[in-house]
């Protein structure tokens, strides 16, 4: 800037100087105070494209600490992408794992129901067998096999509780399984 400045002036004063050194019975000399205007205005010319120039510059120092800050605030959002997309993978792998868990308990629900089911058949069997019993000893009075009957009946009453007891835990496990796959789902559709 000062460098134009110093052009402005040159220019100035080359246009000035062969007014000034005109011969006397040509056009008439310029005035002192013409000459002192002319110098005065250019000299606020100066100042004004200086002051023009700073604030450009201040502009342009303000624009790149800005580009500086921009350049920040992307690094540490392309930062945050990366974790959310780790998060996620994360989140698919505990997915598939609470999938795979879900599928062993489902087998394992399975064939508990199936023994249940084979137990509860035997207990039927084993029951009528003990009715068909109780009705030919109604009545009769035959010492140690009315014993052995007893026995017999206490322990087919214990197993009946057990398969009662067993039944409850498989529908127990039904729930949960029912209750997990809905949170997979609700997992899933997020």
């Amino acid at each position: 800037m000062p460098m134009l400045m110093l052009c402005l002036l040159y220019n100035l004063a080359t246009v000035a100087w062969p007014t000034m050194a005109a011969p006397m019975g040509g056009p008439e000399p310029a005035q002192h105070e013409e000459l002192t205007l002319l110098f005065h205005g250019v000299l606020q010319l100066g100042q004004a494209f200086n002051g023009v120039y700073r604030n450009t510059e201040t502009q342009l120092t303000e624009a790149g600490h800005s580009l500086g800050r921009y350049d920040q605030v992307l690094g540490l959002l392309g930062q945050e992408v990366s974790q959310g997309r780790d998060a996620a993978q994360e989140l698919r792998t505990s997915l598939l794992e609470m999938q795979v868990e879900e599928d062993v308990l489902k087998q394992q629900a399975e064939a508990i129901t199936e023994a249940l089911e084979e137990v509860a058949q035997g207990q039927q069997v084993l029951l009528e067998s003990m009715q068909r019993l109780e009705v030919q000893l109604k009545g009769v009075w035959l010492g140690h096999a009315r014993q052995e009957f007893e026995i017999l009946k206490a322990h087919a009453d214990k197993q009946s509780h057990i398969v009662w007891a067993l039944t409850g835990h498989v529908q127990r496990q039904r729930q949960e399984m029912v209750a997990q796959q809905h949170r997979l789902q609700q997992i899933q559709e997020r």
